[in-house]
């Protein structure tokens, strides 16, 4: 078996005394493993950081092994962020939430082009707070676990939308949400197209960390979220 693809570096964990096992978020062939022999030197270990892009070839004796991964650097992320706190525990985030979430060996060619966005987006510093909101309402939507937001889920009205209710994750209005309103989840105007802010950042997160916590990560086995997610969070708030 052997074929060859574009991945992002999602984790690169320790396999015997040089080698690593490297995950990669493909395009043809979704979050995929493979061994890479001597991916401990220092020839590769700087291409293998969680949110760089490469090119690979992956090879096995049967569909179903692990196999070992032949792989070439095509954008280096990781390295153009290191002094910049925040966009590197935003690319952190992005590719541990993935590694945690996504099933293994399934084609998810849209996510993964919106992950390649995110992650171009934070290399470059250009929208990237905006784009990572949305990845994680996307994660939510790809996980069964979608937030729906268009309308009132009490009275289908599209007007004045200003809570989510924590069980559904369907948004209500203020006139509708009544007496129960201290229940509910505040709707930012972030996850509604607003201006992106830190303090939008914070309270959009806020609600799709409810869903992750929650709803997702129960779905998975009750297994924490990963920490790489709480760093970006306090480093956002740090940041306000």
């Amino acid at each position: 078996m052997e074929w060859r693809d574009e991945g992002i570096v999602l984790s690169a964990r320790p396999h015997g005394e040089t080698s690593v096992i490297l995950e990669l978020l493909t395009r043809a062939h979704g979050r995929h493993l493979g061994v890479i022999h001597g991916g401990v030197s220092r020839k590769k270990a700087p291409m293998l950081q969680p949110g760089n892009q490469l090119d690979a070839v992956w090879r096995a004796r049967l569909e179903d092994h692990l196999g070992t991964y032949t792989v070439e650097l095509k954008c280096s992320r990781a390295a153009g962020i290191l002094a910049d706190p925040l966009r590197l525990a935003a690319l952190s985030s992005c590719c541990a939430l993935a590694s945690f979430v996504l099933p293994e060996r399934e084609d998810m060619d849209d996510f993964q082009v919106r992950t390649e966005a995110l992650c171009d987006a934070i290399s470059d510093g250009r929208g990237w707070l905006t784009e990572y909101v949305g990845w994680e309402v996307a994660l939510l939507d790809v996980s069964g676990f979608g937030l729906d937001l268009s309308a009132c889920a009490v009275s289908g009205g599209a007007n004045d939308l200003a809570y989510v209710s924590p069980r559904t994750g369907r948004a209500v209005s203020r006139s509708a949400a009544g007496e129960w309103a201290s229940k509910l989840l505040p709707l930012p105007d972030m996850l509604l197209g607003g201006m992106p802010t830190i303090d939008g950042a914070c309270a959009a997160l806020a609600v799709t960390g409810h869903f992750l916590e929650q709803k997702l990560a129960p779905a998975l086995g009750a297994r924490p979220l990963p920490a790489a997610r709480s760093r970006l969070v306090q480093a956002l708030n740090a940041a306000r």
